[in-house]
């Protein structure tokens, strides 16, 4: 398919020239996809070989190390990232940081990283949706509505911003605007996991009322 033939085109430009940081980390990106996690990995430590001061290598290795919960190696990895003077996208690392964190269950250290990307890109959707997942995992839904209207302000929403509305009106007691959300969610994301949830918490709660 497609990735076999994005794979033999990589292999061939690697191939050409070694020293094509490029081609390493698509490649190791690539193999992400496709769950090739240990193969992915040596991509990147080649690139990191060939440029280890790359700020956006150690980003993209960073959020390696996430996927397979090395959550203190990707800190490491992140903090190379936004501690460089020339990264001028610096605020994606602290988003990576704190989605990390956030993942990790450390909500104190991931929230002071989100608001920190926020605070340098304000329309962030990664960081404006962790910051809303965050608010409903610790329990401030208010937050999380702001976030999540900041987020939809933005953005189209998706299966998992909707997830989160449904979950922040719920616990406000806003029925209405909490079954709005559920059958958005619903119909447009049918086959999602998110979608089977809204769905099981609705008939739950319509069984609770007879």
């Amino acid at each position: 398919g497609k990735y076999e033939i994005a794979q033999e085109k990589l292999y061939k430009a690697i191939e050409q020239d070694s020293d094509n940081v490029t081609a390493y980390t698509t490649m190791a990106f690539l193999l992400m996809q496709i769950n090739r996690l240990e193969e992915a990995e040596e991509y990147y430590l080649d690139a990191l070989d060939i440029k280890e001061n790359d700020p956006e290598l150690r980003n993209g290795y960073g959020t390696y190390l996430c996927r397979v919960r090395r959550t203190n190696d990707a800190m490491e990895q992140f903090e190379l990232a936004y501690n460089n003077p020339f990264y001028k996208t610096a605020y994606l690392a602290h988003s990576n940081a704190g989605m990390c964190l956030l993942q990790a269950g450390k909500y104190e250290p991931a929230e002071k990283m989100l608001r920190h990307a926020l605070k340098l890109q304000p329309e962030l959707s990664t960081a404006l949706i962790s910051m809303a997942e965050l608010a409903v995992k610790t329990e401030r839904f208010m937050m999380g509505r702001a976030y999540v209207q900041r987020y939809h302000a933005i953005n189209r929403p998706s299966a998992e911003s909707l997830w989160v509305q449904v979950q922040v009106e719920r616990s406000l007691g806003a029925e209405e605007h909490y079954l709005k959300a559920a059958k958005q969610l619903m119909d447009a994301f049918s086959d999602s996991e998110q979608a089977g949830k809204a769905e099981a918490l609705v008939r739950d709660d319509r069984i609770e009322r007879h």
